[in-house]
């Protein structure tokens, strides 16, 4: 699973299988901004719900921008 480039920043996902534990890290310009954790099931963490939180970050930006 590899970082996601989007509008100037960079999410990078970390994971561990055997605690169930995720973050999503977000970087602006290689300085880092904030953590997303989070729990997920499996293997590895949902593409898809990295994408929702991922979007949600945008959201939450307009908000306070």
């Amino acid at each position: 699973m590899g970082a996601i480039q989007r509008d100037g920043y960079t999410f990078d996902v970390e994971y561990s299988v055997t605690h169930q534990r995720a973050a999503v890290h977000v970087y602006q310009n290689g300085v880092f901004l904030k953590e997303i954790p989070f729990e997920f099931t499996g293997k590895e963490p949902d593409p898809q719900d990295i994408d929702r939180m991922v979007d949600q970050f945008f959201i939450e930006e307009e908000k306070e921008g």
